[in-house]
């Protein structure tokens, strides 16, 4: 992945809700440069996800479908603690 990519990626992890953009503040600075390139197209299927829908599922109120998904949006959750 190229420098462009990652920054929009970096980008498009600022959210319209502030609940959303604090719960990816930690998990963008600490966890997202680890990720390998398949993890990243992953992490960016996650930010293409509804706001809200999103913030219920990193909140643990809902539960993602996607198995796959569900699994990036945990690695967010378990960034904050």
């Amino acid at each position: 992945m190229d420098e462009v990519d990652l920054k929009r990626i970096l980008w498009r992890s600022r959210r319209g809700l502030l609940e959303l953009d604090l719960q990816l503040e930690r998990f963008v600075e600490q966890v997202l440069p680890t990720l390998t390139t398949a993890e990243l197209a992953v992490y960016e299927q996650v930010l293409m996800l509804p706001d809200w829908d999103f913030l219920e599922y990193v909140n643990g109120k809902s539960v993602c479908p996607d198995p796959e998904l569900a699994t990036m949006i945990a690695r967010i959750s378990a960034a904050q603690q």
